[in-house]
């Protein structure tokens, strides 16, 4: 009879699980015994890094990944980044370890007393099972759970489970599989058409979940025929659309009264693949003009159930596309031609503006570039400038937390090694994460980070202004050199100072991990 170590083992294979994101502690020694050849363990320094990376690797792959936690201190270190893998639903099966079952009653030092209701409620799942025997079907659920629901999962397992005999019934648990379809049925899908098609002025909204799920160029191709504007939904942590497309309006702000003024003379809005809405900014008002009707379409139904207005179709957003580019008319006509971007503006003194820094990544490194963005201050002058036309060109942190940048790009460069990934990075921001960059270096991960410094959280003055708190203390982040920080853990890095050297820098493609400092003048994110 085999061990539930080895059973495990050979299920997480069986299913592709064999990249393991982690930092061990003694709790989880015993689960990476034996470790088949065919995995491969990515050592992160710290819990929240870890999470960023594997966040980031599932995202780009589309499938779920392992994470590997250390019991309760572990668990709660990775918790920051985890609101960001809650909010991207990305399936993140995260195995925890727990002391041996006699010890956690006692509550010896590592136990993780009442380990589920740690991640709670966060997570989509969260168990520890009852009984040796009982790991192998729980870990199958663990990653079922995350693939059906798209959301984390949480598996706590004390460590003597390992080597116990799996049980006779174990074995079934290898041949499992679990699918889901959600395909509106015929009445469903006709009430829809005949509601788009019957719309004066129909709007359309993408969410994240529309490049999550490959549906990128089919959400072109609807839009086309729709001929009506399209936004990506506040909040927006992947693009769904290409961002100088003809129809596109840009990405709805987040408050209540500003998505309704956009919607201003729309007789239909359909949101797609997106909650309705994730709002930030409170700038409370009616949420949609008066005449105004949403049709919301998601996967989610949590998503579904909580908006507090329109209508909501718990289905395939994929599918309701495919149904809908049947019904739907050609256009007569092309939507017309991409909007050149505009000349970017001059920084100051030796700073450079950041649209100079965006200009420069736009015209010098390939069409297919990746880029994972947490430059919040930035986030105006990044979309004036760049020009995105490819699915799964742009990754951001889905909660707004900070920490996912440099740990996401490290993961999402191992996730697509066939395409060019960068990191555009904030100052503010990059010591959340600033340990990623040594996995980076031990894994040779060909990534090219940009990091803005302007010695200071620029979104939080932003905030200041926007909340009457101009006087905000511990706002200012001076004498931070990232090119030393980021040679002691074995990334090359230099410091530029004008847009010639930056884009020469840019024009170079080397085959390891790379750090590109520019200092740039204080925007504001919007």
């Amino acid at each position: 009879m085999p061990s539930v170590r080895r059973l495990c083992h050979e299920f997480l294979e069986r299913q592709g699980l064999t990249t393991v994101f982690g930092n061990p502690g003694s709790n989880e020694l015993p689960f990476l015994a034996g470790l088949p050849d065919s995995f491969r363990y990515v050592l992160g320094l710290h819990e929240g890094a870890v999470v960023g990376m594997a966040d980031g690797y599932a995202q780009a792959t589309g499938r779920p990944v392992l994470v590997n936690l250390h019991a309760a201190s572990g668990s709660g270190n990775a918790m920051g980044a985890l609101t960001n893998s809650v909010a991207s639903r990305t399936p993140l099966v995260m195995v925890a370890g727990q002391q041996v079952r006699s010890a956690v009653g006692p509550e010896a030092n590592l136990s993780n007393v009442d380990a589920p209701a740690l991640m709670r409620p966060l997570v989509g799942w969260a168990a520890e099972p009852t009984c040796a025997q009982d790991v192998p079907r729980a870990l199958a659920q663990a990653v079922f759970e995350a693939e059906l629901q798209r959301r984390p999962t949480y598996l706590s397992v004390p460590y003597d489970d390992w080597a116990a005999d799996a049980g006779d019934n174990a074995l079934a648990v290898l041949d499992r599989r679990v699918a889901r379809a959600s395909v509106p049925d015929g009445e469903q899908g006709r009430r829809l058409a005949g509601q788009i098609a019957s719309a004066r002025r129909p709007a359309l909204v993408l969410g994240g979940d529309i490049d999550s799920a490959g549906l990128f160029d089919d959400a072109v191709r609807l839009a086309e025929r729709l001929g009506g504007p399209v936004w990506a939904a506040p909040s927006q942590f992947r693009l769904p659309f290409p961002n100088r497309h003809p129809l596109f309006r840009g990405v709805l702000p987040a408050g209540i009264a500003p998505v309704c003024e956009a919607f201003e003379g729309h007789d239909l809005v359909l949101v797609l693949g997106a909650p309705v809405f994730r709002y930030h900014e409170h700038l409370p008002g009616r949420y949609l003009p008066e005449g105004t009707r949403l049709i919301q379409v998601t996967e989610d139904a949590s998503a579904a159930a909580r908006a507090p207005m329109g209508e909501a179709l718990v289905a395939d957003p994929g599918a309701v596309i495919g149904l809908l580019l049947k019904l739907l008319d050609e256009p007569e006509a092309p939507a017309g031609s991409f909007r050149p971007a505009p000349g970017p503006p001059d920084g100051d003194g030796s700073r450079l503006h950041p649209e100079q820094v965006f200009a420069a990544l736009r015209d010098e490194l390939p069409e297919d570039t990746a880029y994972v963005v947490e430059s919040t201050s930035t986030n105006s002058s990044w979309w004036r400038q760049m020009d995105l036309r490819r699915p799964g060109s742009y990754y951001f942190p889905a909660a707004g937390g900070l920490g996912f940048g440099l740990p996401g790009a490290v993961g999402v460069a191992m996730g697509r090694p066939d395409r060019p990934v960068v990191g555009v990075i904030g100052d503010g921001s990059a010591n959340y994460g600033i340990t990623a960059l040594w996995t980076a270096a031990q894994h040779r991960v060909p990534l090219t980070v940009v990091l803005l410094r302007n010695g200071t959280y620029g979104a939080l003055r932003w905030f200041g202004g926007l909340l009457g708190v101009p006087d905000a203390p511990g706002l200012d982040i001076p004498g931070l050199d990232f090119t030393r920080i980021a040679e002691g853990y074995g990334v090359p890095a230099r410091h530029v100072g004008d847009a010639e050297e930056l884009r020469a820098a840019l024009a170079e493609r080397p085959d390891h991990p790379r750090l590109i400092q520019v200092d740039t003048a204080l925007t504001t994110p919007s």
